[in-house]
């Protein structure tokens, strides 16, 4: 008989112009070797010009997804993206707290624009509820800054401003470093033990990176589905990334993420 394909679940935001959220999550999936899944959190109407509109799916309609899901599929790793606000947070929490699976927590606060995508009631809810369920957080600097409650610079520091969050909430993370200043970046993964591991890169000028946090994070979550370790899933999404960037899809005037 042919091998079973892992399973990973996506609990995000629909992205209409399909270069984050749950759509670039699928793909990333299916590019990894891993079928996806998803349960939808909200809607948005977006091309990369920029946000319309923003339509939440509802606490209990977000369970009902996740619930089906786990019943037939039985997803061996999950992600979060966009959850909007504490209601979703809750039940997601709730969800996972019985779900028995590694979950990467993407705490989707502000978008590479600048936007803020979390509303203030659900941020205490995700540092209560849902990182500490988390195998690793995957937060941008931006985001990094909220829960340091400091600037996060990245580069340099970047190790000290992951291990710092990772002893403070008892989980590991992956700060992320392309919203750092300078063309050399670096993502740095940090566990509450003191261990860390860096992983550089360089900007590449000319590409739209809109989505890169969710393709990360969801190349983390379908290694770990495929039973690696955090360290090796990590440099496998992060491989997946750099060669998404560098190889380039041109599309509608934009040069986006290729992410088959």
């Amino acid at each position: 008989m042919p091998e079973t394909t892992p399973v990973a679940l996506t609990i995000a935001g629909s992205d209409s112009g399909a270069g984050a959220g749950a759509q670039a999550d699928l793909l990333t999936f299916a590019a990894n070797g891993v079928f996806g899944t998803s349960a939808l959190t909200c809607l948005t109407a977006q091309n990369p010009a920029g946000v319309s509109g923003v339509r939440s799916v509802g606490a209990d309609f977000v369970l009902a997804q996740c619930e089906q899901v786990r019943a037939h599929f039985r997803p061996t790793a999950a992600k979060t993206g966009m959850l909007l606000d504490a209601d979703v947070v809750r039940a997601v929490a709730g969800f996972l707290r019985t779900a028995g699976i590694p979950v990467v927590v993407d705490p989707v606060m502000v978008a590479t624009s600048g936007a803020t995508l979390l509303r203030p009631d659900a941020i205490e809810a995700l540092r209560g509820e849902l990182i500490p369920l988390a195998a690793v957080v995957t937060p941008n600097l931006d985001e990094a800054s909220i829960l340091l409650g400091r600037r996060a610079v990245g580069g340099k520091e970047a190790a000290g401003e992951a291990l710092g969050l990772a002893r403070t909430f008892g989980v590991p993370f992956l700060v992320k470093g392309g919203h750092g200043e300078g063309d050399a970046l670096v993502d740095a993964l940090a566990w509450p033990d003191g261990r860390t591991l860096e992983l550089a890169s360089q900007r590449v000028h000319g590409v739209d990176t809109h989505g890169s946090g969710c393709t990360l994070s969801a190349a983390l979550a379908a290694g770990l589905a495929k039973g690696l370790d955090l360290a090796q899933a990590t440099q496998a999404a992060h491989a997946y990334l750099q060669a998404g960037i560098r190889n380039p899809l041109q599309v509608a005037g934009l040069r986006c993420i290729r992410h088959i």
